[in-house]
């Protein structure tokens, strides 16, 4: 099967980043973010994404420590995955997503500033977009032919 869309989540325990990214353009965008309760979407949400976007596969983000050590973290993220991919029938993968918060705070200050708390303003989904923009670059040669 040739992966064209994929899905890309910044999970967390109270916000799911989610972003959208094309193979072929090897680009990636920002979607929305989803509230999470104790790290449980509401997955009426999440399939709503799904049967609109009808992706190929998703990608999830590992937060890993700084010396790339799986965090406490990382086993949440990896059950999401296998959640996705259990519920969708849908591959997945994972990719170090380290950094990808701090460079989304960077990246919506130069977009005109943060207004507010991250609370009000959240940065998940620009998050989402930079993890999956990395794995699109780190796989891309993977799906030419």
């Amino acid at each position: 099967m040739a992966l064209r869309l994929i899905l890309g989540f910044d999970y967390g325990t109270k916000q799911i980043g989610v972003a959208v990214g094309q193979v072929i353009t090897g680009q990636a965008r920002e979607l929305c973010t989803l509230k999470a309760q104790n790290g449980v979407p509401d997955w009426n949400q999440v399939e709503a994404l799904i049967k609109e976007w009808k992706p190929d596969a998703v990608v999830v983000g590992l937060p890993l420590n700084m010396d790339g050590t799986p965090s406490e973290m990382c086993a949440r993220a990896e059950k999401f995955a296998r959640r996705l991919n259990g519920r969708y029938n849908l591959p997945f993968y994972t990719h170090d997503e380290r950094l990808t918060t701090f460079e989304a705070k960077g990246e919506r200050l130069v977009r005109g500033g943060q207004k507010g708390s991250y609370r009000d303003n959240p940065v998940d989904a620009i998050a989402a977009a930079l993890l999956l923009q990395g794995w699109l670059d780190e796989n891309t040669a993977l799906f030419e032919s």
